[in-house]
């Protein structure tokens, strides 16, 4: 008897609780809708349809790189973040939902070119540039792999024309002056590594640490925008949840005025942004 939606999920979500993921009916979900090309929310609807034996196949074999803990956007290919699906892929860091804070904070005002310092999948820039038509920006990567995924992001959301991608060490290959930069730096000391969750290991490393203390990108981010910011002009960092009052010092000690440290929605601190006037 060929086995029903029902049947396929429930077993999918018995595997990934077995591995110990707490998220496993969601993931089940997910792994499934994408092997079926049906949106997630729409799969209670057919619960009781038969599920041919290929699809099962693919769905176990996801399910199984997610019991090793593989990220689940690299199985399914995308994530959500702040109201658009970006394709991702192990060249970039997945997006988070915390960053999206510092998409929200960069709303508060207005803004006409943006550059975002190590875009990776392009998310914080493109969020910006959809939810501001008259908009244009730069993202820069050190990873041509990276910028590949950002450049297809772009076109999936139709702000190709408005965004451009360069390979760049930070600003070494930038020209011109901004209102607004942004950058997701990889703020994570090398001693906490070994700490945190494993589905970091399949993302990329220099996205998330300087193999230091975590504050590299900041040292070198904070003085050189100030010769890539226009009069009145905002640069906004996403920070570690430690990191807040040292990295605002940073700005204070580079001549930035109005230097405020933002929370995220569980009260740790989360952005650190300053103004040039």
């Amino acid at each position: 008897m060929t086995p029903r939606l029902r049947d396929v999920l429930a077993h999918l979500t018995s595997l990934l609780t077995q591995a110990g993921i707490e998220t496993a009916a969601r993931d089940a979900r997910a792994i499934v809708g994408a092997v079926l090309r049906i949106p997630t929310d729409r799969l209670t609807l057919m619960l009781d349809e038969p599920v041919d034996q290929t699809s099962r196949v693919r769905a176990e074999a996801l399910a199984n790189r997610r019991q090793a803990r593989e990220p689940l956007s690299h199985l399914t290919g995308s994530r959500l973040f702040y109201n658009h699906s970006f394709s991702v892929s192990p060249a970039v860091l997945d997006p988070r939902p915390e960053t999206e804070c510092l998409v929200r904070a960069a709303l508060e005002r207005s803004f006409r070119h943006v550059l975002d310092l190590g875009t990776g999948s392009g998310c914080i820039l493109l969020s910006l540039l959809a939810a501001r038509p008259g908009s244009s920006g730069i993202g820069t990567d050190l990873s041509p792999e990276a910028l590949e995924v950002a450049a297809t992001n772009a076109a999936m959301l139709g702000i190709e024309p408005r965004a451009m991608f360069l390979q760049s060490d930070w600003f070494a290959e930038v020209e011109g002056r901004f209102d607004l930069i942004v950058s997701n730096p990889p703020y994570i000391a090398a001693k906490e590594m070994d700490a945190l969750e494993p589905e970091l290991e399949y993302e990329p490393r220099l996205a998330l640490t300087d193999g230091e203390d975590g504050l590299s990108a900041y040292r070198a981010i904070i003085p050189q925008a100030r010769g890539f910011l226009l009069s009145q002009g905002r640069l906004m960092v996403e920070v570690g949840w430690q990191q807040g009052p040292c990295v605002a010092r940073m700005f204070e000690d580079a001549g930035y005025r109005r230097v405020d440290i933002r929370s995220d929605l569980d009260g740790r601190d989360r952005i650190v942004e300053a103004s040039l006037d």
